[in-house]
């Protein structure tokens, strides 16, 4: 019998194995019970997002999915109740870390677009908005795109209102060595993210609010068709939302922050097969 090629699902489930591998540790503790390991639990929250699906139903497929479970070692299942306590377990800096680590798999020149956008909540903490006096509509997501293959370099999310050009800031200062051209629209039209840029070597070719002829006049001079490549980071941003769906679902607000790292990681990783 032929054997059969491998599916872009396995595909993306030996990438995020291997990723996992080179991140962190077989188990969380040396008191463990060492019946699953850390690595298929970061597969299997991959997968989640991935498949846009519950813990309960993501499990029930998996019995039907021999070669993925032998791609991540697992001969038997976990209870949906120990993936959830995985995903609260895992702290933010692992996925950021998973995220860093999945842009190496792509081909990249550079050339960074910025933008924010608005990503809905299926649910919110009670609790959270009665104490901050607060009714949260939306998360703030900024995300920082590589125009090549749009893979998605960095992610920054906030339930605030806090301006672009601060966010900008912070992006930027993590970034360094991945971003030679930031390309952004007015809003990040900022002198301390100008500076910042050429300080760290970075070439901002952000568009001027056009408050005189001067300000005209600059904006034209700008590499129209360098500046067009902007436009990718509304493709990724409008792809997260299409292919992943209402992908952010938990309760609390900290663990969507999570979620929506994730669903960049997944991204990323579907870019590169």
């Amino acid at each position: 019998m032929q054997t059969l090629p491998k599916s872009r699902l396995l595909r993306f489930v030996e990438q995020a194995f291997h990723l996992a591998q080179r991140t962190v540790a077989r188990y969380s503790s040396k008191f463990s019970k060492q019946r699953y390991t850390l690595h298929q639990h970061i597969v299997l929250l991959c997968l989640k997002v991935r498949k846009n699906t519950t813990y309960r139903t993501l499990l029930d497929e998996l019995i039907e999915m021999p070669r993925v479970r032998r791609a991540i070692d697992m001969d038997e299942l976990p209870s949906p109740s120990t993936l959830c306590k995985a995903f609260n377990r895992l702290d933010m800096a692992v996925w950021r870390v998973l995220l860093n680590l999945s842009v190496m798999l792509l081909p990249t020149n550079g050339i960074v677009g910025i933008d924010a956008s608005g990503f809905d909540r299926s649910h919110a903490s009670k609790h959270y908005t009665k104490r901050t006096k607060r009714t949260i509509q939306q998360l703030k997501v900024t995300l920082l795109v590589d125009t090549r293959s749009n893979a998605i370099i960095d992610v920054h999310v906030t339930t605030t209102r806090k301006h672009d050009s601060k966010i900008a800031l912070s992006l930027i200062k993590r970034n360094t060595e991945d971003v030679a051209v930031l390309l952004a629209d007015k809003g990040y039209n900022d002198q301390k993210v100008r500076a910042l840029a050429c300080e760290t070597g970075v070439r901002p070719l952000i568009k001027h609010r056009e408050f005189s002829s001067l300000h005209k006049a600059w904006n034209a001079r700008l590499d129209a068709d360098l500046y067009g490549q902007r436009s990718q980071n509304e493709t990724v941003n409008s792809r997260l939302k299409r292919k992943y769906g209402s992908f952010v679902r938990s309760r609390h607000w900290w663990k969507q922050f999570r979620e929506l790292t994730i669903a960049c990681l997944a991204h990323n990783l579907d870019r590169s097969l």
